[in-house]
C-alpha cells in the first residue's frame, strides 16, 4: 500500500492582505496575550487553553510578516524526501545525513526505508541555525577587529 504524503495532507495557510493585518494586531498583543475566547457561530464561547493560544500568537506572527503556516504534530514521521522538501535540501544530501546520524532515523521493519520523526528534523534545523549565527559572528568580530586570516 503506497503511503501518502504527510506534508501534502498537514493543514496549510497562506496568508492574504486582510489576514496580514489581522494576524499583526494578535501578534502584538502576544506578548500581553495568556487567555483567548473563541465565539463559535451559534454564540457559544470556548475559552482556549495556553497552548492554543500560543499556537495562535505564532502563528500570527508567521502570518503577520507574509509567511505561510503548515500545522504538523510533532511526532508525525517523514520520509527523506519530505525532510528535503521541509528544509530545502535534496533527498540525496538528507540521506547523507541521515547516514552520518545527523539527524536521527529508523528504518522500516523488513524494508530499506527510513522514517525521520518531525521533532529531529526541527532539532537539527535549529543545531544549523545556531552554527550560522555563530559562524556570522565570528565573521563579524574579524571584520571589525580587522584581523588579517
Amino acid at each position: 500500500m503506497a503511503r501518502s504524503s504527510v506534508l501534502g495532507e498537514a493543514t496549510r495557510v497562506e496568508p492574504t492582505s486582510d489576514d496580514r493585518d489581522r494576524a499583526a494586531e494578535i501578534s502584538r498583543a502576544g506578548a500581553e496575550l495568556s487567555q483567548a475566547i473563541l465565539r463559535l457561530p451559534s454564540g457559544e464561547e470556548l475559552a482556549l487553553s495556553e497552548s492554543l493560544v500560543a499556537v495562535l500568537v505564532a502563528s500570527a506572527g508567521q502570518l503577520s510578516q507574509g509567511h505561510g503556516v503548515t500545522v504538523l504534530a510533532t511526532d508525525v514521521c517523514l520520509t527523506p524526501a519530505e525532510v528535503g522538501e521541509l528544509l530545502g535540501l535534496s533527498r540525496p544530501f538528507v540521506v547523507r545525513l541521515l547516514d552520518a546520524g545527523e539527524i536521527p532515523s529508523e528504518r522500516l521493519p523488513d524494508s530499506k526505508h527510513r522514517v525521520v520523526r518531525l521533532v529531529d528534523v526541527l532539532e537539527f534545523q535549529e543545531r544549523r541555525e545556531r552554527r550560522r549565527v555563530g559562524r556570522r559572528r565570528i565573521a563579524e568580530a574579524v571584520q571589525a577587529a580587522d584581523l588579517p586570516y
